[in-house]
């Protein structure tokens, strides 16, 4: 058998079936993984070992009593924006480091549920704010393929963790793109659902349609396994998607239908332009669907670049409606304050008009896809930057700059509300990934697993490993 750590969740789901390995073995031999490199990646914020431990300790008795849940013993980990009960959740913020949720966030329940055992809590910035990860707990999190570069934001931690094997699957979250950045950033999978498909409950809230949550994982298929345990909507949603009918695992399993599918290069925003390592990536990935039988058509970025301040007026009132205490504000970085400051500047009517504008102008654009069956554009517009690049200035506002110029594409499909997925296709000449997105119309998670499947079994990319960490 492969080291326990090469292998994906599902692998490792039937070894423990088989008798090959104990949760209480798997579960140790990752948290040695952490221990060896959490630290070096700025992977974990907190790492619960004693309690996965016993947890392992009975997923073990629960698999040699026949009655267990589909991963009963493997490994997982939360985002730390991620409400846990009884463990420390700092959001990414030195004054919330002693912060302990008194419940789980309904995706929680759910992940447990299904038998995944929690190691800890993974990096991200404050609040989730950024594209990039770094703040002032434990400092910045770091791509395994160099660690002298960022691991993208706002999951970062996560995305770092599974890339380099400190646990098999990871939870993140997206409001902006933030399972989708990390993911191009770290050479992995991540999956931005539909709008609604994952429940927000019990304590946090949709009110945007912005953000969700979904998986970062190595592997298509444990993608979708990872969703198919979080896509049950909790009663008083705001905006639910029914219970799949068919299993996204299901669906991974299954040849797609020959696809039309639109691409685009070009960003909605204006002097943004995609470097030349993103458009080889896009344009590669172009010729691989080619090959598989699909039709790729070029068309103009259909998104308008209007949508640009008005998400920044939605983003910004999101974070200055935050109940952070009062005693906490003189601690927070200078990136979180200036986006609280944007926020309190702008009224309940400019609020009401921006969430109007994203609804009214992403609904047409959807109408005009509706041709094609996936779209094609690369993930982001350069290679994970170094460390420092986004905040050396220490102005927000060039931070702001910079962000734009590394992620002009994501953002969209939050805006609109469209399942996206980034996909480990290309590495540069230096060894960095870089990520291409493939996205489908709202509520086609299903098929979207389908052709991300085949894409992976046409240029497998699960072998291919950061060096130092395998």
């Amino acid at each position: 058998m492969n080291e326990l750590h090469e292998l994906d969740a599902t692998a490792q789901s039937a070894a423990l079936r088989s008798g090959e390995v104990t949760s209480v073995e798997l579960v140790r031999h990752h948290l040695d993984r952490i221990e060896a490199h959490g630290a070096t990646l700025g992977a974990f914020v907190t790492v619960t070992a004693e309690q996965a431990l016993e947890r392992a300790a009975a997923a073990d008795q629960r698999i040699a009593s026949g009655d267990a849940p589909p991963f009963a013993g493997v490994p997982t980990a939360f985002k730390d924006l991620t409400f846990t009960r009884g463990v420390p959740t700092s959001m990414g913020s030195a004054g919330m480091r002693d912060f302990v949720p008194d419940l789980n966030a309904y995706v929680v329940d759910l992940v447990e549920a299904a038998g995944f055992i929690s190691l800890g809590k993974t990096n991200t910035p404050e609040f989730g704010l950024s594209s990039y990860t770094d703040n002032d707990v434990i400092g910045p999190a770091r791509t395994p393929w160099d660690p002298t570069r960022n691991a993208g934001g706002s999951s970062g931690g996560a995305a770092a963790a599974v890339s380099a094997g400190l646990v098999p699957v990871a939870q993140g979250s997206d409001g902006g793109g933030s399972i989708r950045i990390p993911a191009s950033a770290c050479g992995i999978f991540g999956f931005k659902p539909s709008r609604g498909r994952v429940s927000a409950g019990p304590a946090g809230s949709d009110w945007s349609g912005l953000a969700g949550d979904g998986p970062l994982t190595r592997t298509v298929r444990d993608a979708a396994a990872l969703l198919d345990a979080m896509a049950h909507p909790e009663p008083g949603d705001v905006r639910p998607l029914p219970e799949p009918a068919v299993p996204y695992a299901e669906w991974a399993r299954r040849a797609p239908r020959r696809m039309r599918i639109a691409r685009w290069s070009q960003t909605h925003l204006d002097g943004v332009s995609p470097g030349p390592d993103a458009v080889e990536a896009w344009e590669s990935a172009s010729r691989l669907l080619e090959s598989l039988g699909h039709e790729v058509v070029d068309v103009d970025n259909p998104f308008p670049r209007e949508l640009e301040p008005q998400f920044n007026v939605i983003w910004s009132s999101g974070i200055a409606s935050a109940a952070i205490p009062e005693e906490v504000e003189p601690l927070l970085r200078a990136n979180t304050r200036y986006w609280r400051d944007r926020g309190r500047a702008s009224t309940a009517i400019e609020l009401t008009r921006a969430l109007q504008f994203l609804e009214l102008t992403t609904r047409q654009v959807v109408t005009n896809l509706q041709a094609y069956d996936a779209f094609l554009t690369p993930t982001l517009a350069l290679p994970p930057q170094p460390v420092g690049w986004f905040n050396e200035s220490s102005d927000p506002i060039e931070d702001h700059r910079r962000e734009l110029l590394f992620t002009p594409y994501t953002a969209l499909y939050n805006m609109s509300g469209q399942p996206a997925a980034s996909l480990p296709l290309h590495w540069t000449a230096e060894g960095l990934p870089v990520g291409v997105m493939l996205a489908a119309l709202p509520g086609q998670d299903g098929p979207l697993f389908s052709l991300c499947a085949q894409v992976e079994q046409a240029a497998p990319w699960h072998d291919r490993r950061p060096p130092g960490f395998d």
